[in-house]
């Protein structure tokens, strides 16, 4: 089954059967990619991609891939940015709307009692129950929908309910993937949330979303550390002080132009300290960060209908370092 239209009126693909691929590529690789794959008390697939199994950095890329709804391509390799941390993630997707927005944001929130969690990955589109699906045309109808969760643990009967009703599927057709933050798949996988966090922002700032026709991002690959507080601030730190994003975007170069000078996190009055610190500073209530310093540290903006290309942030390496260690 396929999606719905764009907002050009084109037909796209079903990202949970896109991402249905990958998860089947996981689950037939368990082994190799040393995720634990079990059922649930309703038949819901569950996949241990670093709580208590060992993970790793390719399931990291799998799950940075699943996220996306098999709209994004996730790539390691060298590169010169940072001196001391030279293997860096590369996301790209030529729908990114769609890729970052409709499926990878982490926009869901689930919790019953003790456990909560915040839900990404294609299922989100096909449930659409977040205020974000009012302004995003794209629904998806596929047989199965998958979940990731950024957490240490299974959910609860209760939340595979829910999410199963919201879908519209049987609980046996709902994929859960989770990894906490402190794993080498989780760290991976918030790291390359990178385009994401620029498509999100250029909505923050009111950017017409239906403009952004492709993108690509990179950020530095963060060294997992086993609290928690310490993890999140490197995975964040990867991008808001090393982060980059191009976007390539139709309308006018001025509108162009006002989006790479308002995009980098160094616009946020919280700027400037690593974000562990920021966390304890606001006594780890998120909600009292400026929301804008959830950006990549640098932004590359080239208007394609007339060519031209603008430029604005910067890598800031000692930060970085301040963060990795």
């Amino acid at each position: 089954m396929s999606g719905a239209l764009d907002f050009s009126g084109r037909a796209t693909a079903s990202v949970n059967k896109l991402a249905g691929d990958i998860v089947d590529r996981l689950v037939a690789g368990a082994d190799r990619y040393r995720v634990s794959v079990s059922r649930g008390s309703l038949g819901e697939l569950l996949i241990d991609a670093g709580a208590k199994a060992a993970g790793g950095v390719e399931a990291g890329l799998l799950l940075t891939e699943i996220c996306m709804g098999g709209l994004g391509r996730v790539s390691l390799a060298h590169s010169p940015g940072a001196a001391k941390w030279p293997f860096w993630l590369t996301v790209s997707s030529n729908d990114p709307v769609v890729a970052c927005l409709a499926s990878q944001y982490a926009g869901w929130s689930l919790q019953h009692e003790k456990f909560f969690a915040l839900g990404s990955g294609p299922g989100r589109a096909q449930a659409r129950v977040e205020k974000l699906f009012e302004e995003l045309p794209y629904s998806d109808k596929a047989e199965r929908v998958t979940i990731v969760l950024e957490g240490d643990r299974p959910p609860p009967a209760e939340v595979v309910t829910k999410v199963a009703a919201a879908a519209k599927v049987e609980p046996a057709n709902v994929a859960f993937v989770y990894a906490p933050t402190q794993s080498l798949a989780g760290s991976v996988q918030v790291v390359g949330r990178v385009l994401e966090v620029a498509l999100h922002k250029a909505h923050e700032l009111k950017f017409p979303l239906e403009n952004i026709v492709d993108g690509i991002a990179t950020a530095p690959l963060s060294p997992p550390h086993p609290d928690f507080i310490q993890a999140m601030g490197r995975t964040n730190d990867a991008i808001i002080y090393a982060g980059r994003a191009h976007l390539f975007v139709k309308g006018s170069a001025e509108a162009a132009a006002e989006l790479a000078k308002n995009l980098p996190s160094s616009n946020s009055r919280d700027y400037g300290r690593p974000f562990a610190e920021v966390f304890k500073a606001y006594k780890g209530d998120f909600y009292k960060i400026d929301p804008s310093l959830f950006s990549p540290a640098e932004a590359v903006v080239t208007a394609i209908e007339t060519g031209e290309t603008f430029r604005a942030g910067a890598i800031d390496e000692k930060l970085l370092d301040a963060s990795f260690g």
